[in-house]
């Protein structure tokens, strides 16, 4: 089997599984994906998704959270999660000849997980320590106040983390409702990348996963409302240093412009050091600590953000060296050799990215929430070297100076 397909099932529950072969792996990975994140919390809930992703180790009907945490280390692998916007990843790195160990652990973390009281409160203050030391970190906090504002009334705009209050409101029944009604087989996706062929993990998912909750959720998922533009400026105590986030918002996750759109970023604030903002901002004129830009792709709506950070003197500078790079993009558009560098540039990065099977393998499983297959290597590259200059040209009409709004924590 070509190492670059991949292999789909459905559990009679409705787990929809995703397999890739790789014949000669000596490590495995595996997971689910859950189509519920912090989007999905209402007001009180603030802080929910990421809350119930750090306390489901915490005790199941069969384990107790020290039997948790070491049935994979104690192979040599290693179990973990994360939250984001719209979607809950549950994982394991492990040595090859684990999977159904591995298997076994996560069905009993998603379906089983008790939360004792004891445990939870335990955990609570971990995830209080959290929020308060990202409330101390301004070059993070101000992606989440941006985002707050440019999202002003949608869930969307929810930090991930979730406040003091809400997060000292947590019960244990409050968690398992979370889990009843979001980690069910139609809402997750189970993905496994390493040298076990379609056959043995269709056998083992469907064994483990036997008794999954086969109810679908009803995601009340709306699309924010489009605020005005805002500029504003917050002040910090003692900071030396101007923390600023500009953006815009950006078409969701099935445009059709998403290959052009993410290309283009790259180029003007990517993690190349040639990209356009680096050169103009730190290697020519030394004015930013750091500068970068990076779009979010949501199921109805989609993000640019463009951060720096710089001595307060500098950031009137910054700011129009920013809104002439991005004019002149779309003003100009890009050569038609220019763009054949950044398909080159933008492919060798892929390449390079996709060479982390921790990536490949949780990017597999959350693709297949949203979409039908996951993309190939062959097709990535035919859909980005299928950008046009007028595309481009497209792309870069979302990010004009006009459609920026500013946020600056200073």
């Amino acid at each position: 089997m070509n190492n670059e397909e991949y292999n789909y099932f459905t559990t009679p529950e409705g787990l929809r599984c995703v397999h890739r072969h790789r014949p000669d792996a000596a490590v495995e990975y595996c997971g689910v994906a859950v189509n519920a994140g912090s989007r999905d919390e209402s007001n009180a809930e603030e802080g929910l998704a990421h809350f119930v992703e750090h306390t489901i180790f915490k005790g199941t009907e069969r384990r107790r959270s020290v039997h948790i945490i070491n049935r994979m280390e104690s192979c040599g692998g290693e179990l973990n999660a994360f939250t984001t916007k719209e979607s809950t990843v549950v994982y394991s790195i492990f040595p090859a000849g684990n999977l159904d160990r591995a298997a076994d652990l996560i069905a009993d973390l998603v379906m089983n997980s008790r939360f004792p009281a004891e445990e939870i409160d335990r955990e609570r203050e971990v995830v209080l320590d959290e929020v308060a030391s990202y409330l101390d970190m301004p070059s993070e906090a101000v992606y989440d106040d941006f985002e707050d504002l440019l999202f002003a009334g949608s869930a969307l705009g929810h930090n991930i983390l979730g406040t003091r209050e809400t997060v000292s409101s947590f019960t244990p029944e409050v968690c398992r409702g979370f889990i009843s009604r979001f980690y069910t087989a139609p809402n997750m996706v189970f993905f496994y990348l390493g040298p076990a062929d379609v056959e043995k993990v269709k056998y083992i998912v469907s064994h483990r996963f036997a008794s999954i909750s086969v109810n679908a959720p009803a995601l009340n998922r709306i699309a924010p409302a489009e605020v005005p533009v805002f500029e504003q400026v917050r002040t910090l105590e003692g900071g030396h240093q101007a923390h600023t986030v500009a953006g815009c918002r950006l078409p969701g996750l099935h445009s059709e412009l998403n290959p052009a759109i993410q290309m283009l970023v790259n180029h003007i604030g990517g993690p190349g050091m040639n990209s356009l903002l680096n050169v103009q901002l730190r290697e020519k004129r030394g004015l930013v600590y750091s500068v970068e830009a990076s779009s979010a792709r949501f199921t109805d709506c989609g993000m640019l953000t463009i951060y720096m950070g710089c001595d307060h003197e500098d950031l009137g500078r910054c700011r129009r060296i920013v809104e002439s790079t991005l004019r002149r993009v779309a003003e100009n558009g890009v050569t038609p050799a220019r763009l054949s560098a950044m398909k080159r540039q933008y492919l060798g990065q892929m390449a390079v990215a996709g060479d982390n099977c921790e990536n490949l393998a949780i990017g597999m499983g959350r693709r297949l929430l949203y979409f039908p297959t996951v993309l190939t290597d062959s097709r990535v590259r035919e859909l980005v070297e299928g950008i046009t200059t007028d595309d481009i040209a497209q792309a870069a009409s979302f990010m004009v100076p006009e459609r920026l709004s500013w946020l600056t924590l200073c």
